[in-house]
């Protein structure tokens, strides 16, 4: 071996066992700040195996214009759509908790509670000590959120400049409100730093999302507040009073927040992100949230967005006075009519079925429903219909069973779900418990080998129709729970 040969084998070794040793030096770091980190030492030993055992995604998401709302009695937000997807590709049930207090979340994160914080977070140094970001979902930077005088439409721009702050070394002397555990108070801090001069904070309250507090600057009640330039930006878009010009940062990094012990969890979270990041669908929710202006505005200008009012639909009160003489919870029955029609009085199905219940007009003939389009008529002819079957299950004595047998029996015939009971004792299974017991029976019926079986009386049914749409009725169900008392 020739001596050049022989240096560059070295050299190649010793930076080899250099990037080992690294390596390793990393990896006993981390495990030694697991233990000497108290908040880490002491948080839930719970990683993927464990969810996956257990089928269930615990998240928090903050109630907000852009993470999670309620829009004409549908769940929506970035957030929300984007972990629902992450659930479905994981085969994980989603379970959602909502954040009541924004100061907390990391506490709740590491005694178990959820097993990711679904909240946009600015990736700092600082809460790496006690927490584990994800891959970034998007870079942003942090903006001076600002009310423009009353009469700027009128004003000169010169003159307009005048009452403005355009550079953040104005701020010397002057309040801004944030919350306390924000990313924006550790800027402020660090600001007030750079240029030498105080910046005073005005702590607001936790349980205030960014949204509401970029309103209360344009409300005038605060004078100036720091928020995502994007979150900014689409606030800005339907009140134009806003000014959101002047950065604060440079280009941060935004993602969601894991327990620092969950490595295996979070490592398939960060490969279904960046695989995730570059797809139409990913860019498609990202600007439907965050860039479209005009549906942005729509939403929050709506009677029907939960922000605004504690109203689901139009028919609120119509469903809470059907809901009591059936005696379920109106938010139940909200959940079947949104599921029927979308709160359409005029709705048609392809069968022929009409109004907010989606009723056939053999069945309104014995209901005696005087106009499939008026939605009171609609209301208490499909509640009376639903009493009807929900009687004919008395038999069950849990009553949330008892009300999916009766949506099932609503959607595909109350014979069908007798068969499917039938078939669910031939196979040894509880006749009277849904999930994975009739259900799973309904969708065999769907096949011959199963409905010419001599004990089944009402032959095929495409079983899968009625199974999802107990599902999807109790899922939002469940949604309309968190949002309306």
């Amino acid at each position: 071996m020739s001596k050049t040969k022989g240096y560059v084998f070295i050299v190649s070794f010793l930076v080899l066992l250099l990037s080992c040793q690294q390596n390793q030096k990393t990896e006993l770091a981390e495990n030694e700040e697991e233990l000497i980190n108290p908040i880490v030492a002491n948080s839930v030993d719970r990683d993927y195996d464990a969810i996956k055992k257990e089928g269930v995604l615990r998240a928090l998401i903050v109630y907000s214009s852009t993470s999670y709302f309620l829009y004409r009695g549908q769940p929506m937000g970035f957030e929300y759509e984007i972990l629902k997807k992450l659930a479905d590709d994981l085969d994980l049930e989603l379970e959602l908790v909502i954040s009541d207090n924004l100061d907390n979340q990391f506490e709740v994160l590491n005694r178990g509670d959820v097993d990711i914080i679904a909240h946009g977070m600015t990736i700092t140094n600082q809460r790496k000590w006690e927490v584990a970001f994800t891959e970034n979902l998007y870079l942003t930077r942090q903006v001076l959120v600002q009310k423009k005088p009353d009469n700027y439409r009128t004003m000169k721009w010169s003159a307009l400049q005048k009452h403005l702050i355009k550079d953040p070394i104005e701020l010397i002397g002057d309040t801004v409100s944030i919350r306390r555990n924000s990313a924006y108070w550790e800027r402020i801090e660090s600001l007030s730093n750079e240029i030498g001069g105080r910046i005073y904070v005005d702590t607001l309250d936790s349980k205030l999302s960014d949204g509401e507090i970029i309103d209360m600057v344009a409300q005038g009640k605060l004078k100036y507040t720091v928020a995502d330039e994007n979150l900014a930006k689409i606030n800005a878009s339907y009140q134009p009073i806003l000014h959101v010009s002047v950065p604060i940062t440079f280009t941060q990094r935004i993602a969601w927040v894991t327990r620092k012990k969950s490595k295996n969890f979070r490592a398939k979270v960060n490969e279904w992100i960046k695989n995730q990041r570059n797809t139409l669908d990913y860019r498609v929710t990202y600007n439907k949230y965050f860039k479209n202006k005009r549906s942005f505005k729509r939403r929050t200008q709506s009677d029907y967005y939960s922000l605004n009012n504690k109203q689901i639909s139009r028919y609120d009160d119509m469903i809470k006075k059907h809901a009591k003489d059936l005696g379920w919870d109106w938010r139940l029955l909200a959940a079947q009519a949104y599921q029927e029609s979308k709160f359409n009085p005029n709705a048609k199905s392809w069968a022929g079925a009409r109004g907010l219940m989606q009723i056939m007009p053999a069945t309104a003939m014995d209901l005696e429903i005087k106009g499939l389009s008026d939605p009171s008529e609609s209301l208490r002819g499909g509640t009376a219909y639903l009493k009807d079957i929900y009687e004919k299950f008395s038999y069950i004595e849990d009553t949330t069973e008892r009300q999916k047998f009766t949506l099932a029996s609503y959607n595909c015939g109350y014979g069908h779900i007798l068969d499917a009971q039938r078939l669910a004792r031939a196979n040894d299974l509880d006749p009277n418990v849904w999930k994975n017991n009739v259900d799973q029976m309904l969708l065999k019926l769907s096949y011959p080998k199963y409905y010419n079986k001599p004990e089944i009386r009402y032959g095929y049914v495409r079983g899968s129709e009625p199974v999802a749409y107990v599902e999807e009725i109790f899922d939002r169900y469940q949604h309309y729970k968190a949002f309306f008392d």
